[in-house]
C-alpha cells in the first residue's frame, strides 16, 4: 500500500509575477496608438505678432527687399534709395557706404511675399559682416504693427 505521504504533492507558492496579461493590455494600447495617430491633427505653432514690436529709431540705414527680389539700401533721412538693384553679396558695402561714420543702426524691409529663408539669410549676412572689428549689431526686421 502506497503512504499518503508520496501520493501527495508538496506545493510551494509561486513567487513570480505572471506578466502576461500585462504584456495583451500593452499590445492593444499600441495598435489603439497605431492606429489612432494619423487621424490626429498636426499641432499648429502660435507665432509672435508684431504688435508689440518696439519702436522705430529715428535715424537708420534700410535694407528693402522687393517682392521680385530686387534689394535696394537708403538711409532713413533720404527720399531715394542711394543704391538699386543690389546683389546679395554687395548689399554689406552698400550698407556700410550708407552708414559712413555714424553707427546708425540697420533695418531690413521685405515685402510680405519674399520667402523667410532669404530674409533670415540676409540678416545673418549682416550681423556676420564685421568691419574694423565691430560687427554690424544692431540689425532688425521692420514690421507693420497689427490693426
Amino acid at each position: 500500500m502506497p503512504s499518503s505521504h508520496s501520493q501527495r504533492r508538496r506545493t510551494r507558492a509561486m513567487s513570480d509575477i505572471n506578466v502576461v496579461p500585462y504584456i495583451d493590455v500593452m499590445l492593444v494600447l499600441l495598435v489603439i496608438f497605431m492606429v489612432t495617430a494619423p487621424l490626429a491633427p498636426p499641432s499648429s505653432i502660435d507665432l509672435a505678432r508684431a504688435g508689440g514690436a518696439g519702436a522705430t529709431p529715428d535715424a537708420y540705414v534700410e535694407v528693402i527687399v522687393e517682392r521680385n527680389g530686387s534689394i535696394a539700401v537708403k538711409r532713413s533721412d533720404a527720399r531715394e534709395a542711394q543704391q538699386r538693384n543690389l546683389d546679395r553679396k554687395n548689399v554689406t558695402a552698400a550698407v556700410l557706404r550708407a552708414r559712413g561714420k555714424e553707427a546708425l543702426p540697420v533695418v531690413i524691409t521685405a515685402d510680405r511675399n519674399v520667402p523667410y529663408g532669404e530674409v533670415a539669410s540676409l540678416l545673418g549676412q549682416l550681423k556676420e559682416q564685421v568691419r574694423d572689428g565691430a560687427a554690424l549689431a544692431r540689425v532688425g526686421l521692420m514690421v507693420r504693427p497689427e490693426k
